[in-house]
């Protein structure tokens, strides 16, 4: 359904602003060029001997003791935040490159020397499309997100979780899953994402968070990538469950919940939406603000997303939207009927 990289969009003046009132930018090296310049690189396999898309990537010498204190010190200000000499018991273990991606990200693992505990944090580009991703997940969705921006290098935390593709293989068909509460959650989750626009959450593209309740499972579907928030032209784009990664949930979710419980849980994500958006309303008003003024697509993809969502949504609040920012904020305003 997507066949081309998204275009990348810097991060304007107006974008740094929001970012530094809210304490997102901060003083960190700028290290995304400097990790370009890798010596070689090797396939990276899973634990159990699978190969995956990334590549564990190695440095010159040299070049390795430039960036071992400057990565460290970044996972320090990632976690704790402010100067601090608490990461020099900390080492970089490995470097892995994702070519795959439209931000071509770098995995970092760190190791602690201490206890041999490791930790992952990812170093990306800085694009416009991504942060405002980031922002609308942190502000409408029930999941904090951890990120830092200086000039072209963008920091993340990582989210921890089963990948979206290993969890629909292995544990879906295992007969003590709870179906319904996963397909309560995949129900929700697409309704978020569609919400906010945002787009392409193939199974690759989101985890799935497992956590033991007092009595049974409980499961929160999280998306990791944050590249296409209102990028794509198609409405299709937005909608987890017209992708064909997704069909086996997909249809899980259709055999065991009636239309009138679906209708129960998207009822109840829109009202938790509304509520967040609410509470951070201030700031929320801000980022669409800013939102709304930039270019964050091209005109045609707004043009035809607009058609599309008017369809979708039986009215023309859409026809005079020019940008995606526009069509972001009048698609949020009006599902949660702000």
């Amino acid at each position: 359904m997507i066949s081309r990289r998204k275009i990348k969009y810097d991060v304007s003046p107006l974008l740094r602003q929001y970012l530094y009132h809210f304490d997102r930018l901060r003083d960190i090296p700028q290290v995304y060029d400097d990790l370009t310049r890798f010596a070689g690189s090797m396939p990276y396999e899973d634990p159990r001997g699978k190969e995956t898309l990334w590549l564990t990537v190695y440095y010159s010498q040299e070049l390795m003791m430039e960036l071992r204190p400057k990565l460290t010190k970044i996972y320090a200000e990632l976690k704790i935040g402010g100067e601090s000499d608490l990461h020099e018991h900390l080492t970089v273990d490995r470097i892995d490159f994702g070519e795959f991606g439209n931000s071509r990200p770098f995995r970092i693992r760190i190791t602690n020397l201490y206890n041999d505990n490791s930790d992952y944090f990812y170093v990306k580009q800085a694009d416009a499309s991504r942060i405002y991703g980031l922002e609308l997940e942190h502000i409408l969705s029930p999941n904090r997100i951890n990120y830092l921006v200086n000039g072209n290098t963008l920091i993340e935390e990582h989210i921890a979780g089963v990948p979206g593709d290993v969890f629909l293989a292995d544990h879906l068909p295992r007969p003590e899953l709870n179906k319904v509460r996963i397909a309560k959650e995949f129900t929700k989750f697409n309704e978020r994402c569609f919400i906010r626009l945002l787009g392409d959450m193939r199974s690759v593209n989101y985890v799935v968070d497992i956590t033991p309740d007092f009595e049974e499972i409980q499961y929160r579907v999280r998306p990791i990538d944050f590249d296409q928030q209102s990028y794509e032209r198609r409405g299709k784009i937005y909608l987890s469950y017209r992708f064909d990664s997704n069909k086996t949930i997909t249809k899980l979710a259709f055999d065991v919940l009636n239309r009138k419980t679906i209708d129960q849980y998207v009822a109840e994500e829109h009202a938790q939406m509304t509520r967040r958006a609410k509470v951070e309303g201030l700031r929320l008003k801000a980022l669409l603000g800013i939102m709304r003024r930039e270019e964050l697509a091209p005109r045609d993809h707004v043009a035809s997303l607009a058609a599309d969502l008017a369809k979708y949504h039986h009215t023309d609040i859409f026809r005079d939207c020019e940008t995606m920012g526009e069509l972001t904020s009048a698609h949020i305003t009006h599902m949660l009927e702000l």
